[in-house]
């Protein structure tokens, strides 16, 4: 996969595509922390709940084109769930996060999925995560459970695991490949102004349909 972090060669706010991705799944899953190793390659033990909406950003060079990810981790409670329209508002991709070691938060992905596809527009590209990997020995959730319902669903599939960051850079790289990709497919529609293509800072609504796609078998641990 042609994809590396853009270490410097450009100005932080010089990309070629912002592209907004979302975190969702139940509070304690690991949502923050997946979001930090990623953005910031930190982990915190003494992570607390997310209170309301927190984004930050990290650029990846794909096909010498700079991508821009701006990632958005809000709450899993309940209590938060009015913030929702605006939080998934322009999202092209979402991360459905579960707990690999709490077989609750796996059969919550359902619900997750649904108020997913409620809100965002049907080609967004998800990955359904099985995270803390690293806790082999309290594993509640089998790695077929998880690649089981990902196929069921059209949905990309990865474990993670936030602590030693196994598969949390491929797990975004992959997500933000896949709707470069989907941008690509086809033309961008010239605006009515006659400028080329979409500015810089504008985000991306994908439109194509990528139902048919496939999508698990490239993105196991």
């Amino acid at each position: 996969m042609a994809a590396a972090a853009a270490g410097g060669y450009r100005a932080e706010d010089d990309y070629d595509y912002l592209f907004k991705v979302v975190l969702i799944g139940d509070s304690g899953v690991g949502k923050s922390n997946l979001l930090s190793r990623f953005t910031k390659n930190e982990f915190s033990l003494e992570s607390k709940s997310t209170i309301g909406v927190e984004f930050a950003t990290r650029s990846l060079q794909v096909d010498g084109k700079v991508i821009k990810a701006q990632i958005w981790d809000t709450a899993g409670q309940e209590r938060y769930r009015a913030i929702t329209s605006a939080y998934y508002r322009g999202a092209v991709g979402a991360l459905l996060v579960y707990d690999v070691t709490r077989r609750a938060t796996f059969d919550n992905v359902g619900r997750w999925l649904r108020e997913l596809r409620d809100h965002t527009d049907p080609s967004i590209v998800c990955m359904l995560i099985g995270n803390k990997s690293d806790l082999r020995h309290l594993v509640a959730v089998s790695t077929e459970d998880g690649k089981e319902f990902a196929e069921a669903e059209s949905m990309y599939f990865m474990e993670t695991s936030a602590l030693d960051a196994t598969n949390v850079d491929n797990a975004f790289t992959e997500v933000l490949t896949q709707i470069y990709q989907i941008v690509n497919k086809k033309p961008v529609e010239a605006p009515e102004d006659g400028s080329a293509g979409p500015g810089k800072g504008e985000k991306i609504n994908v439109k194509d349909d990528v139902s048919a796609m496939k999508r698990v078998g490239c993105c196991s641990n």
